[in-house]
């Protein structure tokens, strides 16, 4: 008896489980960084994929993870973006992707393993789960954000100049932002 309830309750929990694809169109990892210590860059990777196993039932993710192309980078500056991928921060020749691994979910909390330039260290997000819905066409599509903010120079992306009045080149503190939306395979 126990046997065919553990198989029962196996089945049912994940018979609603499905994988879905990112649909690159409607999705978009980007960050942003203080320059000069008064205003913003921003940057978004391009080339990227991600492992997405949601359950439509429960609403929570039972799998999702990424890799990042690193030469993907786009800052819309091209000499910055060679300097990104040069050994200054992300030597993108020794390390070429950036990855991120869910651990646990709490409310609107993700707890994540993000490994940058080889160093991984566990990393808050905060989620915003918008579900899923029927598109004209009649395909589930899942929309989710995460955003987190992390420190370069733990990552060993540490580069920087000093100003003469004292201030820093590039800011310390680095804001990811993710949005994500995801077609259901059949």
């Amino acid at each position: 008896m126990n046997k065919l309830l553990l198989m029962v309750l196996i089945f049912t929990t994940t018979v609603f489980a499905s994988a879905f694809k990112v649909d690159s169109v409607h999705s978009k990892i980007s960050f942003k960084v203080k320059h000069l210590m008064i205003t913003n860059v921003y940057g978004t990777f391009s080339k990227y994929d991600a492992i997405i196993d949601y359950d439509e039932k429960t609403k929570k993710f039972n799998t999702l993870s990424a890799k990042v192309d690193i030469n993907s980078i786009s800052t819309e500056n091209a000499k910055r973006d060679k300097h990104l991928r040069s050994k200054d921060f992300f030597h993108v020749r020794e390390y070429p992707l950036m990855s991120f691994q869910l651990l646990s979910l709490n409310e609107d909390e993700a707890i994540a393993e993000l490994t940058i330039k080889g160093i991984t260290q566990k990393v808050s997000f905060e989620l915003e789960n918008n579900g899923t819905i029927k598109d004209p066409r009649g395909n589930t599509r899942l929309g989710f954000s995460l955003e987190a903010k992390i420190s370069r120079k733990s990552f060993n992306l540490s580069w920087n100049k000093v100003l003469e009045a004292g201030s820093v080149v590039v800011g310390d503190k680095i804001k990811i932002m993710v949005d994500i939306e995801a077609v259901k395979q059949k």
